[in-house]
């Protein structure tokens, strides 16, 4: 493992400025544009809980700065004989604690894709998340992971592995796998900020088919594409969007079953 360790020893609890500073020492700068996936318990105890990751992050990137969080609400019921129904304003996500908080935040803006959704603050948006919900695909090309990667963004995995990777989806859209989505097109329903419902014919995630998303860590880290390191108790992952995509896209063009695991 490389990167930087930071903890706090005989502390009561891990602070924002010690995850701001295990951030920066993994890459992140003012400006920066992170898609953060995350688990809270995996820092041990944080001094402020969710909400001072949430400053963390925010702090990290600054004002000039883009925070992206998961707010996934997609089953896997999901299909055209049971149709996704998501409001923007009141669908809970199932990504966990910080994303949660984070929807509470003043000025966040969600997508309004019905089972992919993401939520995020700062300089970019609203452009990332616009239109998400007519995107055929959840995280093909005109999604916000593809355009988090095109604006040089970086995932971020604060205590989780890349098995939580959503961006790895987009890999899989790119280069066509044949596993990753339905074979026929849902109805689903959005509910938008005006309230208003809206119905988009899209291709939903096909859930069963097990992924070893693990397996790319050590070549990532290799080609300099990912660093990694620890903040408090936490395993920290920090990764270039794009350069990521685009191995992963070579690599299932060579073999569409690269992600797929051993049944």
């Amino acid at each position: 493992m490389t990167g930087s360790t930071i903890s706090s020893p005989g502390r009561p609890g891990l602070t924002s400025q010690e995850i701001v500073a295990g951030l920066r020492a993994l890459g992140i700068e003012a400006g920066s544009a992170i898609l953060v996936h995350s688990s809270l318990s995996s820092f041990g105890y944080v001094a402020g809980g969710a909400g001072a990751v949430i400053d963390a992050m925010l702090a990290a990137v600054g004002p000039a700065g883009t925070v992206v969080v998961p707010t996934l609400t997609g089953t896997p019921q999901d299909g055209p004989a049971h149709p996704p129904v998501f409001n923007v304003r009141s669908s809970p996500c199932w990504t966990g604690r910080i994303p949660t908080e984070f929807l509470r935040r003043p000025g966040v803006r969600r997508s309004l894709h019905p089972t992919h959704s993401v939520a995020g603050l700062g300089a970019l948006m609203p452009a990332l998340v616009e239109g998400h919900e007519s995107c055929l695909t959840p995280c093909g090309p005109q999604s916000p992971y593809y355009r988090l990667a095109e604006k040089g963004g970086f995932v971020v995995l604060l205590g989780v592995g890349q098995g939580s990777n959503t961006t790895l989806h987009t890999a899989e859209e790119l280069a066509g796998v044949p596993y990753h989505l339905q074979g026929e097109p849902t109805d689903c329903v959005v509910i938008g900020y005006d309230g208003v419902r809206r119905v988009y014919r899209l291709y939903l995630h096909a859930w069963g088919t097990p992924r070893r998303f693990e397996r790319i860590d050590e070549d990532l880290t290799q080609l300099g594409i990912m660093r990694m390191g620890t903040i408090g108790l936490a395993t920290v992952r920090v990764i270039r969007a794009l350069p990521m995509i685009e191995w992963v896209v070579g690599k299932l063009r060579e073999d569409p079953g690269y992600l797929v695991a051993a049944r």
